[in-house]
């Protein structure tokens, strides 16, 4: 079993020969039980079946009183270490999200469960691994596009390849065709995240919270205009933004959140027969501003200690959504909030669902 040479079986190429005359032999003779045995047998030494499992079929002596082989030791050691790290994995996730539902728990698992195939060993940490979080889902999106689009004998053990090996990557990240796939992948991230916010932005029990996190890291969704996200949050005293967006010029942009699905109150009103916004937006722009006049009375301090420059900085109320008020056309309201723009200073309003559908359309454009 030792002496053969064959790139995917333990045994040599004679070995492999016999056992399949042997096979053919006992269907010959109607011997299916021996055919089973053979086939074992072949399974084992071109490697589709493992040594322990082989061995564990056919042990020569068993007795009742026999107690359990190592193999079935280690099994159970192995299955208990399982679900222990089942049950760790669970805690770690509840610890950091408490609101989290059964199914999202699981589902969580189940993603990590996907990751885990791709493992990885760093070759700064030997004999650690480490698990990248949406690895599986890259690899499945590149064998898609390998099969669909590309002519590769096995797009599948490509697409392994590329999303466990660093060298691989370097080597697609200066090649054309290889900047165009890191292109698309991120043009296909993009569009996951976009459509993981639209569901938080519909959802009527989201808070200022959950719709954070969802924004948290995504500048691109704001426009091209910003370059980064900035670290520190807190630049005033007594003041948090809840996103400090930079600028290609350098400048601060601050981004105030305020609830979508679950705003406590309309977004317009009727006045005099015309549409405009209702207080609750009102409220939401000046306390925007507040924050500038913070920002301009400390922008030496925050430009020296921080490197932020808020001297010409600006701000976005990102509020509501027109399904709020189901008897007014969206358009108007639309329209209502770009007209209180155009009168008000350095602060501009947006609901959610256009903020979405900006980033939609700008993604749609992106080749």
């Amino acid at each position: 079993m030792k002496g053969g040479r064959g790139r995917n079986r333990l045994g040599g190429k004679t070995l492999i020969t016999l056992l399949a005359k042997l096979r053919s032999a006992a269907a010959a003779a109607d011997e299916w039980e021996v055919v089973r045995l053979v086939q074992d047998s072949l399974d084992y030494a071109e490697g589709r079946i493992l040594r322990p499992d082989f061995e564990e079929r056919y042990r020569r002596f068993r007795r009742l009183s026999e107690p359990p082989s190592l193999h079935q030791d280690h099994l159970a050691r192995m299955f208990s270490t399982i679900l222990q790290s089942f049950v760790q994995i669970c805690t770690d996730y509840l610890d950091q999200r408490p609101e989290a539902q059964v199914d999202e728990v699981l589902a969580y698992v189940e993603a990590l469960g996907r990751d885990a195939r791709y493992m990885q060993q760093p070759h700064e940490r030997t004999g650690r691994y480490r698990i990248l979080r949406g690895t599986a889902e890259m690899a499945a999106w590149l064998e898609q596009v390998f099969r669909e689009r590309i002519d590769i004998e096995d797009p599948e053990q490509a697409a392994r390849r590329i999303v466990m090996s660093p060298d691989s990557l370097a080597v697609l990240a200066t090649d054309q065709d290889g900047q165009l796939l890191f292109r698309a992948a991120e043009v296909h991230r993009r569009r996951q995240d976009l459509k993981a916010l639209r569901k938080v932005v519909q959802d009527p029990g989201a808070s200022e919270h959950d719709l954070q996190r969802a924004l948290d890291g995504q500048h691109w969704i704001f426009g091209g205009q910003f370059a980064s996200q900035a670290l520190q949050r807190r630049l005033v005293p007594g003041d948090e933004v809840d996103i400090p967006l930079i600028r290609g010029d350098g400048a601060l942009h601050v981004v105030e959140l305020k609830r979508s699905m679950s705003l406590h109150g309309s977004l317009v009103k009727r006045h005099r027969g015309r549409w405009v916004p209702t207080a609750e937006v009102h409220d939401a722009v000046n306390q925007a501003v507040n924050y500038l006049v913070g920002l301009d009375e400390h922008r030496i301090r925050i430009k020296k200690d921080l490197g932020i420059e808020t001297r010409r900085a600006s701000a976005l109320v990102l509020i509501g959504h027109p399904s709020l008020q189901p008897d007014v056309a969206e358009e108007d309201i639309n329209d209502v909030l770009r007209t209180l723009n155009t009168h008000i200073n350095r602060v501009d309003v947006m609901t959610y669902k256009e903020l979405v559908d900006n980033a939609e359309r700008a993604l749609s454009g992106w080749k």
